[in-house]
């Protein structure tokens, strides 16, 4: 199913240099493994607390991992869900799944742990009222507790302030959540269902706020704790800026590449809770084993490993690695037993040489199949005895002669699918589903498919489980690593996710059905859910896949049954009355593994009044958006063209020309796109131009007269709209009225003009509760025989959405009205 497209890898690899490869166990060079030896030493923790990926300070988390060595873990209580994305179309779960495996490779840089809550991101808030009444806030408190109480960090460190210091809403909630999580967790009474034998009431230190200067706003003062932490470590050959540089710039999806700093850097903290302290993070907290009871035997081995490591000899302290390991068995501490004990068997593969990987023969399998995985294995150190003892449960026995790959194949089944876990079931606006609490916090899910690699090294029995990949050498990239996905037994895909009627005319849509696996069963019953309001026909159909074969097509109509008016669903399907049809969907990107979910077959049904009097258009891509798609379903020819062809083009021939979302941050072309366009707009042609982010703007020669863009939005999707009911865009070829802004998703608009020149009309004006009309959201203009449009509401959500008022009004933005 899933083969890489040439074409596609190149151009990713040219826009993402740095190829990565992900394998699993440590492939340590003698530094990082003397920085992990000098770990051994330190048992101190924190826990950076924010909201969304991309809020965390790198370069804090960087020092923090590994020049003071602590545990240092992030909490982003979203996936970022609700952003902006700079490199594709991807919007909501999908972009959720990109962000956070970009967190997941910016922590593999920064040597951070990644943790997450259920909380959904639903887009820009206001304030932490709105914020709580999404996520509910009780169940995201119960949830940062049980993270508190698993990692047991000596001091929280939160990104924002409660208050409005804090930004938007998010910024704000996830400060009021740590503070009364650092409570609530050292709180026997709150959320006792916890409590067991491994997980108990957990008192943190301290908590502090890391102050910043940015956005305009500077929270720090000469008063607070000040920390530098722009030490450069000789061992890494790098400070800790450059480390942070290249660790933000995982973040490619909201555009945050970033330039290394060097030299001292200080950080300000400001006291919240618990312990003040007046020189260090981690004042007055012993982060030595001293804090530990009956732990000198520990302490003596670490010092001793520590002292007689040689860079070009690490095999040697392989046998006092397996001395500590015992050791550890002893020490009263069932926390930090565990930790070290994990932190020693990675040293003692990478002192050893050791490498081992588990590869199946396909990237996807289906539920249940026999999948062959060959198992590779090599030791590479002199001086070593590894003995494979077993891999899963099968007894394989064999001792590894030095630099000798060993191979052994075995065939595993798995009887649940690849689904991330928090996208098991539906979720709700603003949080995930998530039934089973134990996931709670785990950045992937921990029961994906893997391999367990029982090994003897030097006599000691020791266990390692490795995940099951896909390999392949791609020409450009060489050799690529992927997860390899379980799939449903039976996956569909529709021609289209959007089934637009006008004027209660029916629409065609076809399902496309595969079959997957090696020995599935043959026959399903296929069932369309009940929507009142909307005929399906056929409603159930019967899929009978011959011997050999895996493709079935079928044709449903869908038809409204009231004809006068706009509604708009989704259309589900289920498989034998029981199971949710799914779809296998992939995502691409070279600087992040392949991500394959399974998102409900879904059908977006919306039944349109619509005159449309627009036949052609074409359209340049931004940042990345749906609307070419979009128009295509109410029967636009869309043109696609690049900044190369629409210089070249005669653009007569088009009724309009359509700008994507933020092609003034993103496009190096647009000063030479914008003088064509204007001259096409003054010999009578139509241009429409989307929103563009404030900052990092190539040009801001938006239109023919100038207007800037700021920062205003209005987050309330149902917020009322004031609007000029005489201007020609609400009233040709579509009358608009109230009930054209009903049903829009997560927001109005957002970054709208403003110091507008008076030769713009501005005939819509909105606002969020409390606040001033904002003016900024739709500008309009004649210039010479043509029309000229800028808008920064959110058509690039409500269009993909099926909104039907979105598309009357889009569309009478695009025709020629003739006056004022």
């Amino acid at each position: 199913m899933r083969r890489p497209f040439l074409s596609v890898i190149i151009l990713l690899a040219i826009i993402f240099s740095k190829s990565a490869v992900y394998a699993q166990n440590p492939q340590w060079d003698a530094a990082q493994i003397k920085l992990n030896l000098e770990k051994l030493n330190v048992l101190g923790s924190v826990l950076y607390f924010a909201a969304h990926p991309d809020d965390e300070n790198t370069r804090l988390i960087a020092w923090l991992a590994q020049e003071k060595k602590y545990r240092t873990g992030y909490l982003s209580l979203t996936r970022g869900d609700g952003g902006q994305n700079l490199i594709g179309t991807e919007q909501g779960i999908e972009l959720g799944l990109i962000r956070t495996q970009e967190l997941l490779a910016a922590r593999q840089i920064d040597k951070g742990e990644q943790f997450f809550s259920s909380a959904y991101d639903f887009g820009f808030s206001k304030t932490p009222e709105e914020t709580f009444a999404f996520w509910d806030k009780q169940r995201i408190l119960r949830e940062a507790v049980w993270i508190i109480r698993k990692f047991r960090p000596d001091v929280i460190i939160t990104r924002f302030p409660p208050d409005a210091r804090g930004g938007h809403g998010h910024h704000q909630a996830s400060a009021i959540l740590a503070r009364e999580a650092f409570k609530a967790a050292a709180d026997p009474e709150q959320f006792p269902e916890q409590l067991n034998d491994d997980i108990k009431p957990w008192q943190v230190k301290r908590l502090l706020w890391n102050t910043a200067n940015f956005g305009g706003q500077n929270n720090t003062r000469e008063d607070q704790l000040k920390v530098d932490i722009g030490a450069y470590n000789a061992l890494l050959g790098t400070s800790y800026g450059e480390v942070a540089a290249h660790s933000r710039s995982s973040h490619k999806s909201q555009g945050f590449g970033s330039a290394a700093q060097r030299g001292s850097s200080i950080e300000y903290f400001e006291y919240v809770d618990g312990a003040p302290a007046d020189t260090t993070l981690l004042d007055g907290i012993d982060t030595s084993w001293e804090r530990i009871p009956n732990s000198q035997k520990v302490q003596s081995l670490i010092s001793l490993i520590n002292q007689n490591y040689q860079l070009n000899r690490p095999e040697l302290t392989i046998p006092n690695l397996i001395q500590l390991y015992k050791a550890l068995d002893q020490v009263n501490d069932d926390y930090w037993k565990k930790e070290k004990k994990n932190e020693v068997k990675k040293l003692i593969l990478a002192c050893g040489g050791i490498w081992f990987e588990s590869i199946a023969k396909k990237p996807d399998y289906a539920r249940g199949d026999q999948i062959k995985v060959d198992n590779s294995i090599i030791v590479r150190r002199t001086g070593v005895s590894v003995e494979l003892i077993k891999l899963n449960d099968h007894d394989v026995h064999k001792n590894l002669a030095m630099n000798v790959l060993q191979k052994d194949s075995l065939t595993v089944t798995f009887d649940h699918t690849t689904q991330p876990y928090w996208l098991n079931e539906p979720h709700a606006r603003g949080k995930f589903n998530v039934k089973d609490f134990d996931l709670t916090g785990y950045p992937e899910n921990p029961d994906n498919p893997k391999v367990r690699f029982e090994l003897s090294i030097n006599g000691e029995h020791l266990a390692f489980d490795q995940d099951i990949q896909y390999k392949y050498t791609d020409p450009v990239r060489g050799e690529i690593y992927n997860p390899i996905a379980i799939l449903p037994q039976l996956t569909a895909k529709s021609s289209s996710s959007l089934a637009l009627t006008q004027y209660a005319k029916a629409a065609k849509v076809n399902l496309f059905f595969q079959k997957n696996g090696q020995s599935q069963p043959q026959h399903f019953k296929v069932t369309a859910d009940e929507l009142k309001g909307w005929e399906i026909n056929p409603a159930s159909f019967d899929l009978q896949f011959a011997p050999g074969s895996a493709h079935i097509s079928k044709e449903i109509t869908i038809k409204p049954l009231a004809p006068g008016t706009s509604s708009i669903d989704t259309l589900h399907f289920r498989i034998d009355q029981k199971d949710r049809l799914m779809e296998a969907k992939e995502i691409n990107y070279a600087h992040i593994p392949e991500i394959v979910y399974f998102p409900d077959v879904a059908i977006k049904m919306s039944n349109i009044n619509l005159i449309n009097e627009v036949r052609k258009v074409a359209y340049i891509h931004g940042a990345g958006d749906l609307i070419p798609e979009s128009l295509a379903a109410i029967g636009i020819k869309v043109d696609v063209l690049t900044s190369e062809q629409l210089l070249k083009s005669n653009l007569t021939d088009y009724d309009a020309v359509i700008l994507g979302v933020r092609i003034f941050n993103v496009n190096q072309e647009i000063a030479q796109i914008q003088t064509k366009l204007l001259s096409y707009v003054h010999a009578g042609g139509t241009v429409l131009e989307q929103y563009n982010v404030s900052n990092g703007l190539i040009s801001k020669n938006f239109g023919p007269y100038p207007f800037n863009i700021g920062r205003s939005r209005v987050t309330d999707e149902l917020a009322p709209v004031s609007y000029n009911e005489k201007d020609p865009i609400f009233n040709f070829p579509n009358k608009i009225t109230s009930a054209d802004f009903k049903h829009w998703v997560q927001e109005r608009g957002l970054y709208f003009a403003e110091d507008i020149d008076k030769r713009y009309r501005t005939p819509l004006a909105i606002q969020d509760a409390g606040e001033p009309l904002h003016k900024g959201s739709l500008l309009v203009t004649e210039y010479g025989k043509g029309k000229f449009v800028y808008t920064s509401l959110s058509f690039f959500r409500q269009l993909p959405a099926g909104i039907p008022g979105a598309y009357r009004l889009f569309v009478n933005l695009l025709s020629k009205s003739k006056s004022k």
